[in-house]
């Protein structure tokens, strides 16, 4: 009888844990509350991912993280590929439309990222579908989904008001419905994606309640801010980490952000528990984005990578083996972030005489940043970083102030 209790309180727990850590919007959270706990049926939970890059950062890894709670729960994940959807381009959050990939640059992106998702849920057991099973079918079949939205419903999304002046394509505005039908087809129980797909997220319950079956519960979560601290983590920004960085380049990038941001990264990027993330708040920055990044390296690469990438971090910019911070070049710059040609011939650093004097100097390996060799010159550089130039090991400390 006690272990049942004990069983039944510990499911309790790991729901409730499911439902607020790093969560955004659950949609309707009693109603999904109390189907987890009943336990009666497997949930059918949907995530789709338009294959527009092949590379997974730590960012995208924040709702894989949470499928896998579902799944760790009983529950079966179902993977939508937009490989249709992505020949047209999400235009969520867009200023401009997006550039439309061809088939072979979605089929190469897929296999490169399923093979990245496998690091954080098990595929093998994740239910795989691509929506142009059902989205390739004829024009008269699409033109019946239309009958399920609105133009005002369109024209109420904040992106899409900005982009009715400069152009905004028909085919963008079918791309909700799209998304939403692939929830039709799969019979989706609940849907997750960041907080910036709630109205995609929302037209699939409409497009359900359309044809007749029941609506999806919906659960967002925030976006990752990026390593510098102030946007998205996107690799067009520069400021994400790819769970295909090195152990010793993940670690270096995550000791690289800034302070303010240490502890949303332990809540939604590693496993650590909310009391111990509540302990860690009382040690010096520094000490709590070290564990931070034993734990997300450890998570991609295993614990004995992650300490011998601290330790790798701590002989180079810690101990006598390299010149210590307060031997450094010290820049203070304001935001926008800069790239290394910029640092390098800066007046105040003076290791380039010209940009194209710095660009030669990076392309040419004699760059290090947080220990990791870069040969992108326009590279661009975060808060609190460290680069390390030539055999003298000129060392620049970066720091961004607003």
């Amino acid at each position: 009888m006690k272990s049942s209790k004990s069983a039944a309180n510990n499911r309790k727990a790991r729901v409730e844990e499911l439902l607020t850590r790093g969560v955004d919007e659950v949609i309707e959270r009693e109603h999904l509350k109390k189907a987890l706990l009943s336990g009666d049926r497997k949930l059918r939970v949907k995530f789709g991912i338009d294959p527009t890059s092949p590379d997974i950062h730590i960012g995208h890894a924040v709702v894989l993280r949470k499928l896998g709670v579902f799944q760790v729960l009983g529950h079966k994940i179902v993977f939508i590929i937009g490989d249709f959807t992505a020949r047209i381009g999400d235009p969520s959050g867009r200023s401009r439309e997006r550039s439309l990939l061809t088939e072979k640059e979605v089929e190469k992106n897929m296999k490169k990222y399923l093979s990245q998702a496998g690091k954080i849920i098990d595929i093998k057991k994740a239910e795989i579908h691509y929506n142009s099973e059902w989205l390739g079918e004829s024009v008269e079949n699409i033109l019946k989904l239309t009958r399920a939205g609105t133009i005002k419903q369109v024209l109420q999304r904040e992106d899409f008001k900005k982009r009715i002046e400069k152009g905004l394509t028909i085919l963008e505005t079918l791309y909700p419905l799209f998304q939403g039908y692939d929830s039709v087809r799969i019979k989706a129980d609940v849907e997750l994606g960041g907080n910036d797909q709630l109205l995609n997220l929302l037209m699939g319950r409409q497009i359900q309640r359309h044809f007749g079956i029941p609506e999806q519960d919906i659960m967002t979560l925030p976006l990752l801010v990026g390593t510098d601290g102030t946007k998205k983590m996107s690799k067009s920004e520069g400021n994400y980490i790819s769970l295909d960085d090195s152990p010793k380049e993940m670690f270096g990038k995550v000791m690289s952000i800034r302070d303010d941001i240490i502890f949303s990264y332990f809540e939604l990027c590693t496993d650590v528990p909310n009391s111990e993330i509540n302990k860690l708040r009382k040690l010096n920055p520094r000490n709590a984005k070290a564990r931070l990044g034993r734990e997300i390296v450890g998570l991609y690469h295993g614990d004995k990578k992650a300490e011998e990438a601290e330790n790798d971090f701590d002989k180079k910019f810690r101990k006598k083996e390299s010149p210590k911070v307060g031997d450094a070049i010290e820049l203070t710059l304001k935001y926008p972030l800069r790239d290394v040609m910029y640092i390098l011939a800066h007046k105040k650093v003076g290791l380039a005489a010209s940009k194209s004097g710095a660009r030669r100097l990076v392309e040419q390996g004699g760059v290090r940043i947080n220990g990791t060799r870069i040969t992108d010159p326009y590279h661009k550089t975060h808060n609190r970083e460290m680069l390390e130039v030539g055999k003298k090991k000129t060392l620049i400390h970066v720091t961004y102030k607003k």
